[in-house]
């Protein structure tokens, strides 16, 4: 089984109620798993975009770093619950692999936006990302696809 962010599969559940849907993503065949962290974690769509501050994911799982959204209302919560439903499918499932949404602040692999809001970007993982590689499970992005 293979975790895949549901975006990347034209489901609409990206912040802004869109997708990003992705051709590849679709084409992995039939032991894919969808799954929406921030949606798992109980957030609507849409919702307000978010970013790590402080940190990356990883920091955020510490508690050294917390999510944000642009308008300043802290949603770390939602991220680490959402990160932890991930883990727990993925271990239900029996998924080794996962294909994440690129630069997002839940499934961002090894490049995640900076916090600021300008579109720039950092090295770190994403708050899901960082949780499913630190129980050994295999991450890309669709860029890797």
């Amino acid at each position: 089984m293979i975790l895949v962010s549901a975006c990347l599969l034209g489901i609409n559940c990206k912040y802004n109620g869109k997708n990003n849907r992705h051709d590849k993503a679709l084409n992995l065949g039939s032991k894919i798993v969808p799954i929406c962290p921030e949606q798992l974690g109980g957030l609507s769509t849409p919702r307000p975009p978010a970013q790590i501050v402080g940190g990356d994911g990883s920091d955020v799982l510490e508690g050294n770093a917390c999510v944000v959204t642009d308008k300043g209302s802290d949603v770390t919560g939602h991220f680490i619950a959402g990160a932890e439903m991930a883990l727990k499918i993925a271990r239900l499932t029996g998924a080794k692999k996962a294909v994440l949404k690129a630069n997002s602040p839940s499934c961002g692999v090894n490049c995640i936006y900076d916090g600021t809001f300008s579109h720039s970007k950092r090295c770190g993982n994403g708050v899901t990302a960082a949780l499913l590689k630190a129980y050994g499970i295999e991450l890309i992005t669709e860029i890797d696809l």
